[in-house]
């Protein structure tokens, strides 16, 4: 059974910044990437088709992705039958529904349901 595709919808990436503002005005005018506003000024960018790859570490480097699905809950008890571990208790947040998965290699994969309009269909 293939979870990406009908569970997994989309991917969340989150870029950290000293000026948030400043970033969100090139990606919104400069590289004109199509947007959504998750409220209060939060734009939240249609990105291009992605890929991910894994690269070995010495544990200095730190990364969030979140993977994106239409019913938390479900998901959840999906991929939980499947062997998922969940390192954090589902968080009920303004602008979405979230946990977290721990990788194989010890790290943490962010999942949520979007309350704000998702890009991606943009």
């Amino acid at each position: 059974m293939l979870i990406v595709g009908w569970v997994i919808n989309g991917a969340h990436v989150i870029v950290y910044s000293r000026d948030a503002e400043a970033d969100r005005a090139f990606l919104r005018d400069v590289l004109g990437y199509p947007h959504v506003d998750a409220g209060h000024g939060w734009l939240i960018f249609k990105l291009p088709p992605a890929e991910v790859a894994v690269h070995p570490s010495t544990g200095s480097e730190s990364h969030e992705l979140y993977l994106m699905c239409d019913d938390l809950e479900q998901t959840v008890a999906d991929l939980t039958e499947r062997g998922v571990e969940f390192v954090r208790p589902v968080e009920d947040q303004r602008w979405g529904i979230l946990t977290s998965i721990r990788l194989p290699g010890g790290g943490e994969l962010g999942l949520y349901q979007p309350r704000h309009p998702p890009a991606y269909d943009l």
